[in-house]
């Protein structure tokens, strides 16, 4: 008999501290930026690595606050490396200046860039959200290894948020700093074409194959069993496919239908997430054969 799916129950509860250093682990120490919003729940992530060196990981919005925490938090020591979980503006738009300022290298999954390229008619709704000029100073791929004062971190790459993601791990602890990819607060936004539902769930399954089990994303607190609430995650994306498949059996056609069906009493802004998110998932079933989409320049059509 199979077992059931795994719960995904989701933690709301963290206090971010905003604008203190916090320290999460001998050599980690997180600032949250003061950019709360429906889309960053309590705010941006960012994380100091080392001691008497550092690395600082998504420096967040460019808000004067925040940069003052992180020159408070930093305290005149070495950055030696500014690092990008990722180019959204949320973590990424204080990269520039601080590098500038603290004379630290970039280093992230290379400049940003769309998951699959765009179709005829199409654009992308999170285009003013991507940090689409900055350039890294050393482009971080999958299996590298990065030395920041005595800690050795590991680089996975996990796509599917957007095509350039990366996660974390801190060698010989069970700590992942997982970005944007597996957070415990809210599940991720997928939207298409920045990023990829096939690519979302490949990494994850890379994630939870690394071996690490406390994951430190960039929004909200940690997940003390990171494995567990992963597989919660990916049942809970599996489900979604499955609801998606029987509203087009019982007669919703467009990606406005299927979202009303599936999130009918969101606020605005949630629905429009929302059907970013549909809209991943039926690309992800449209490739697998699971759906027929036409496309057309005023929408598209589903079906079986």
């Amino acid at each position: 008999m199979a077992s059931p799916a795994p719960t995904l129950s989701f933690d709301t509860a963290f206090d971010p501290q905003t604008g203190r250093p916090v320290q999460v682990a001998p050599d980690l120490v997180r600032v949250t930026a003061p950019n709360a919003s429906p889309y960053t729940f309590t705010g941006t992530n960012s994380f100091l690595i080392g001691q008497e060196r550092l690395a600082l990981v998504d420096p967040g919005p460019a808000d004067s606050l925040h940069l003052a925490a992180l020159r408070q938090a930093i305290d005149g020591r070495r950055v030696d490396a500014i690092i990008l979980t990722h180019t959204h503006k949320d973590h990424s738009d204080a990269a520039a200046q601080l590098a500038r300022e603290l004379g630290a290298p970039l280093w992230f999954g290379g400049r940003h860039r769309l998951s699959r390229p765009l179709r005829r008619f199409e654009r992308n709704p999170i285009r003013n959200s991507c940090d689409w000029h900055l350039v890294p100073d050393r482009v971080l791929v999958d299996g590298d290894r990065l030395m920041v004062d005595k800690t050795r971190l590991e680089v996975i790459a996990t796509p599917g948020h957007c095509a350039n993601h990366l996660a974390f791990g801190l060698v010989g602890t069970p700590i992942l700093l997982t970005g944007d990819h597996v957070m415990g607060w809210n599940s991720t936004l997928v939207s298409v074409p920045d990023g990829s539902m096939a690519d979302y769930f490949a990494s994850l399954g890379r994630v939870l194959a690394s071996g690490y089990r406390y994951y430190v994303p960039a929004h909200g607190g940690p997940i003390a069993d990171g494995p567990a609430y992963g597989k919660a995650l990916e049942a809970h994306r599996r489900q979604r496919n499955s609801q998606i498949i029987a509203a087009v059996s019982a007669g919703a056609h467009s990606v406005p239908a299927i979202t009303g069906k599936l999130y009918p009493d969101v606020p605005l802004a949630i629905k429009v997430a929302a059907r970013m998110t549909v809209m991943a998932h039926i690309e992800y079933l449209e490739s697998s054969g699971a759906l027929r989409v036409s496309r057309r320049p005023w929408g598209l059509r589903v079906a079986l």
